[in-house]
């Protein structure tokens, strides 16, 4: 998700050929909806709707059922901790 112009988006997007698509947030609403939305930049700024750097498990009907964000970009959530937790939550095979 991001707020860059669509025209990037989907210049990226044809560029990579990615089999997903990209979300476009403008004015930063579903970061601010998400609770993700980085408190480092205000609105004016060029960066305002950068979010927090992580994931969100988001279900069909749009509810988050996880929402692994954390404040700066040097430390990330850890792979391998986001996904076991998936699985208990989803109560999926960890094999796959």
């Amino acid at each position: 998700m991001t707020y860059d112009p669509l025209e990037v988006l989907r210049a990226f997007h044809d560029k990579h050929q990615l089999g997903y698509p990209l979300l476009h947030d403008q004015d930063a609403r579903h970061v601010q909806a998400y609770g993700v939305l980085n408190p480092e930049y205000q609105p004016g700024h060029r960066a305002y709707g950068i979010p927090l750097p992580g994931v969100l498990l988001v279900a069909p009907d749009g509810r988050v059922l996880a929402k692994y964000a954390v404040p700066g970009y040097r430390e990330r959530p850890e792979f391998a901790g986001m996904y076991a937790d998936v699985v208990r939550r989803l109560g999926a095979p960890e094999d796959g």
